[in-house]
Parts: C-alpha cells; sequence; structure tokens
C-alpha cells in the first residue's frame, strides 16, 4: 500500500484534533480575492465546499499570473490617476475599483508574490495601501492575508529573501516568507489563512512528506515514465508535448484541497475534518491525513496568536 500505518496515524490525529470551531457558520458570502495562480489554487475546491454545506458563495476576482502586492498597487494608483487609463485595467478591462465597488464584499484576501513572499522589504508600502485602498471602497469587508507556500524540496530555485539573495531551501522559503506575512498581518491587525504552514506541515511529516525519487534519471527521461511524486502538494514532473516538464512551484489537485480545506475553514470557521468532499485525483487515505493537517494547522495557529 501507498500509504503505510495510514489509518492507524489519520485516527490519532483525529482523536486529538481540536473541535472548537464556531457553531454559526454563514449562510452566504462574498468573497474578493486580490492574487494570482496562488490564489486561484488554493481557493479551487471551496465551491465544492460551499455546495455540500448548502452555503451560497460569490467570488469576485482580481488575479493576475505571477503578480506581486507592488504591481497591484501600481494598477490601482493608475487607475485613480486616470480612471480611462488602459494600465489601470487590466483585469478583463477593469479597474480594482470597478471591481470593488460591484456590491458589498464581506471578505477580502490579499496576498504576495511567491517568488516575493520571503522578502519582507517587498511588502512594504504596498500591502498597507491596499488595505487602506480596499477599506476606502468597502469599510466593512474583512481582510484577510492568504499565507502562500513554499516551493516543493526539488525545486530548482526558491524565492527570494532579500535583493539579490535567493532561499537555500524550501525550509529557509517557508521560515522567512512565514515570518514576512505574519509582520504584514499583525501591521494590518488582520489574520492568516496559513496554508503555506499546511503545505510546509506536510512536506516535513516523515511518513507522508514528498521525497525525490533517487533511482529516476532526470537527465534522460523516456516518455512516458514519470519519477515517482507520492505525497507531493506541487505539480511536480509531467509530459507535455513529449518533453518533461517540471513545475515545484504550483499546487496540484492534492495540494488545492489542502489549501481549500483552510480557506474553507477560515471562512465559516467550521473543522476541516467535518468535509466528506474529495477531488478524485487525491487518494481517500492521504485526503483523510490532509484534511487531520488543515485542523492541526489552523489549531496551531489560533494557540500561538
Amino acid at each position: 500500500m501507498k500509504y503505510i500505518k495510514t489509518s492507524i496515524l489519520v485516527l490519532l490525529l483525529c482523536l486529538n484534533a481540536d473541535l472548537s470551531f464556531g457553531q454559526s457558520s454563514p449562510k452566504s458570502l462574498r468573497l474578493f480575492i486580490i492574487g494570482n495562480s496562488f490564489s486561484q489554487n488554493a481557493s479551487a475546491y471551496l465551491p465544492n465546499f460551499v455546495k455540500e454545506k448548502g452555503i451560497e458563495l460569490t467570488v469576485g476576482r482580481a488575479e493576475l499570473g505571477g503578480h506581486s502586492l507592488a504591481q497591484h498597487w501600481a494598477y490601482a494608483e493608475a487607475a485613480e490617476a486616470n480612471p480611462e487609463d488602459p494600465k489601470g485595467k487590466p483585469y478583463k478591462g477593469k479597474s480594482l475599483r470597478m471591481l470593488l465597488s460591484d456590491g458589498t464584499w464581506d471578505v477580502v484576501t490579499l496576498q504576495q508574490a511567491s517568488y516575493l513572499s520571503a522578502d519582507l522589504e517587498s511588502y512594504s508600502p504596498y500591502a498597507k495601501k491596499l488595505y487602506d485602498y480596499i477599506k476606502k471602497i468597502q469599510p466593512n469587508a474583512e481582510i484577510i492575508i492568504h499565507q502562500t507556500w513554499a516551493y516543493r524540496s526539488d525545486a530548482l530555485k526558491f524565492g527570494r529573501v532579500a535583493p539579490n539573495q535567493l532561499a537555500k531551501n524550501q525550509q529557509e522559503m517557508w521560515e522567512q516568507s512565514r515570518g514576512a506575512y505574519h509582520a504584514m498581518a499583525k501591521q494590518l491587525n488582520v489574520k492568516i489563512m496559513p496554508v503555506g504552514d499546511a503545505f510546509y506541515a506536510v512536506a516535513s511529516d516523515k511518513v507522508f512528506g514528498f521525497k525525490k525519487d533517487a533511482d529516476f534519471d532526470y537527465a534522460n527521461p523516456v516518455y512516458p515514465n514519470l519519477p515517482n511524486q507520492v505525497n507531493s502538494l506541487n505539480m511536480g514532473y509531467s509530459w507535455k508535448d513529449n518533453k518533461m516538464a517540471f513545475d515545484a512551484n504550483h499546487a496540484n489537485e492534492a495540494g488545492r484541497y489542502l489549501g481549500s480545506l483552510i480557506w474553507y475553514a477560515t471562512l465559516f470557521k467550521e473543522s476541516p475534518l467535518n468535509m466528506a468532499y474529495v477531488p478524485n485525483k487525491v487518494p481517500a487515505d492521504f485526503a483523510a491525513y490532509l484534511r487531520t493537517v488543515a485542523e492541526k494547522t489552523i489549531k496551531n495557529l489560533n494557540t500561538t496568536k
């Protein structure tokens, strides 16, 4: 079996899980996301979860691939200077103000671009400027920080921790990005969705953590063979047009599931252990383990504030 001792481990984790989540989840929510492909990944299964629970969810999006806080702010600034300037309307021909002004939003999320997430200096002053901008348009909206994740342990390079300096490995990228996100949350006095913590908890687990396949010939791959990538939360290796591609950054189905569990638990104050939906490509045993990780991650965040 792929997951040795899984049932016993999951049972023990479930018995020790903290179920002290709020009992009064909202029946509807209007959520606006400012981010990029990582926010798309991490919120991928929210529609499935809310459907399961009978919750009405409306999602607005200002997401552009690879975009940082600085870039989102630059677009908003351009639109404020000249509402007709195309540079201020990168979101399918609309500005951030136009999107935020579309009704009343209950929650607005912010995040840094993953490559810059471990560089604290990259957050300032853009996080505060975006926060203030959102509050002027949606004064009653709750702003929540989406803590993104570190790249897979076998990534060819990791995110920036300072100008001209990259993280040495997955652990350093996670530690530095976690510190930066928490500093941002403290400055703005907002809460965090700890997706990055959940990803690293899995990656560093002795049983479930991804381990690079040492037996695969990466220099001379033969189609359609791929390395063993069991328990990976990232896309990893795949074949495209008879060439082997590698993406150590974006989330695969398991990673999207874990991220969505954290988002759902944060937004609706409900235990991830209560979720029944599992994507087809995520093995049931691994999914059960990921639910316990999400539960424990939320618990740890709440007890270390």
